[in-house]
């Protein structure tokens, strides 16, 4: 394997023209790349700064192993690698000069291709991100449900869920741009758990089905109604909308230091399929 078997594009359709398929085949662990590749299609890439982003694929004889992606001013998203494969991309992307600033993939693709990266360039990787990816299995509905309803948000709640996306992300320690169209809760579907007398306890927000593949993200219950079951009753029905729409694929992250949430998804249903992870580089120019 050579580092040149590594075909870059900036080109979105060129890029999906032979990694298309190979990403859609495999929804679930790609489904942030999905997720991705619609919003670029259908937003463009300028929210992500400026530069183009860049697209690559490994291909040999016709066949497409591996593919990446990189948003301008952000870090390299590949697929599932082994280790040749992240070696043979560090050194393409070294012998083309481009900086990477982090990588965030599968746990084991991110770490080879860290450790590749190092060897190409002498910088050094710090974790600071780790997930666990999880997949449905069989919908094992809470029992009994709580009092109460699912209802999708309207437009009028636009404010309220602006709110509590702000809560979930302050939460798990993200910080979200400044407009909200530019943050990754803007294009989802959202659905409420209220009380029977109307006032909403809960929320679950989910993507479009994108290559058969529903994501569901992200779950939020405001401390003090905690500790009922709403969490598990919304995600139980924004689950069962996702397999409405003919999903064959409904997934979601959880952060492995919530045991709550973790244990929650797997009462629901959902077994866990891989772990991921983000590491940084250091700021020392490649050699």
């Amino acid at each position: 394997m050579r580092p040149d078997d590594w075909y870059l594009t900036e080109d979105l359709d060129d890029f999906l023209a032979g990694g298309g398929e190979f990403l859609r085949a495999r929804p679930a662990p790609h489904t942030t790349a999905l997720t991705t590749m619609e919003r670029l299609r259908t937003r463009g890439s300028a929210e992500y700064g400026d530069g183009a982003t860049l697209f690559g694929r490994l291909e040999r004889a016709g066949k497409v192993d591996a593919t990446f992606y990189r948003l301008p001013s952000r870090g390299l998203a590949p697929t599932s690698l082994t280790p040749e494969q992240a070696d043979t991309l560090a050194a393409r992307l070294v012998d083309l000069g481009h900086a990477v600033p982090y990588v965030t993939a599968d746990e084991e693709t991110a770490t080879v291709f860290a450790e590749a990266w190092q060897r190409h360039t002498g910088v050094t990787s710090k974790l600071r991100v780790r997930l666990h990816l999880y997949r449905l299995g069989t919908l094992t509905p809470p029992e009994p449900f709580p009092e109460g309803r699912a209802r999708v948000a309207g437009e009028e709640e636009h404010a309220q869920v602006v709110h509590w996306c702000h809560e979930f992300a302050a939460a798990v320690d993200e910080v979200l741009p400044a407009s909200w169209t530019d943050t990754r809760f803007a294009d989802k579907h959202f659905t409420f758990w209220e009380t029977p007398d109307g006032t909403p306890v809960s929320i679950a927000g989910s993507t479009a089905k994108i290559g058969d593949m529903v994501r569901v993200d992200p779950v939020y219950t405001p401390p003090r109604p905690r500790g009922r079951g709403y969490a598990a009753a919304v995600t139980t029905e924004v689950t069962r909308a996702a397999l409405a729409t003919g999903a064959k694929e409904v997934v979601l992250f959880t952060d492995p230091g919530n045991p709550t949430s973790n244990a929650l998804y797997q009462r629901l249903g959902y077994v866990r399929i891989t772990d991921w992870a983000l590491y940084d580089f250091s700021d020392a120019a490649p050699e």
